[in-house]
């Protein structure tokens, strides 16, 4: 029956076994929620990363927006005690997925309902905002097996793939700590610049770091206010 799935319906593997494995964590997925990839592991260790560097082992409060399967949220919160995460996805189904994974792993994650920053909560600014948003242009080729299987309200990102970082880093000053923050992203190898623009827009006096995944391309960004 598993072989059938996969070979005959070019279902992902992942989805007939119902979990996988993330930064050591495992991670319980279905069709509500993607399934998390080797590009995001490496950012959250950045993440972890640069959190070491600029913050030294503070207590800091972080948002993962669009949590998906809480991948993300369960690596930063399992690796560093001193975050305090809060996560959040406008889909129900992709919320009661990470709510699983956290009682899974035994870690504290509050999770919240929101599109993007529409309905976030908090009585405290946020040190650290991350995100890894669905950057896939709506024209894009994408292969049938994730095509056809992932969810693609987390797959397709506008005309351009920037549509949800725009949102994102207009609507974030409202919530980060305004003397001292960081913003992390995922995003297309082929919007660097694109991206890099938009955060001058915002944020200009701003430290961004770009960074490459283990293949070479440009897939992560990294903004730091000091």
């Amino acid at each position: 029956m598993c072989l059938d799935e996969y070979i005959n319906k070019g279902r992902p593997v992942q989805y007939i076994i119902g979990y996988t494995y993330f930064y050591g964590y495992k991670i319980l997925v279905n069709d509500d929620v993607l399934i998390p990839r080797w590009e995001t592991e490496e950012l959250a260790s950045n993440i972890l990363i640069y959190y070491d560097r600029y913050f030294k082992g503070k207590k800091v409060n972080v948002l993962d927006i669009g949590t998906g399967s809480g991948a993300i949220a369960i690596a930063l919160k399992g690796e560093e005690p001193n975050m305090t995460v809060s996560a959040s996805d406008i889909s129900e189904g992709a919320l009661k997925v990470a709510e699983a994974n956290a009682k899974l792993n035994g870690l504290d994650i509050f999770f919240e309902k929101s599109d993007m920053l529409n309905d976030i909560k908090t009585d405290k600014p946020f040190d650290i905002i991350v995100s890894n948003p669905p950057y896939l242009m709506n024209s894009e080729y994408v292969q049938p097996i994730v095509k056809d299987n992932e969810p693609h309200v987390a797959l397709y990102g506008g005309d351009d793939g920037l549509k949800f970082y725009r949102i994102i880093l207009r609507d974030a000053k409202k919530f980060l700590n305004k003397d001292h923050f960081m913003m992390a992203f995922e995003h297309g190898y082929d919007k660097r610049e694109a991206l890099n623009t938009l955060i001058k827009e915002h944020y200009p006096d701003t430290q961004i770091f770009n960074l490459k995944d283990s293949a070479g391309l440009d897939r992560m960004t990294i903004i730091i206010k000091e």
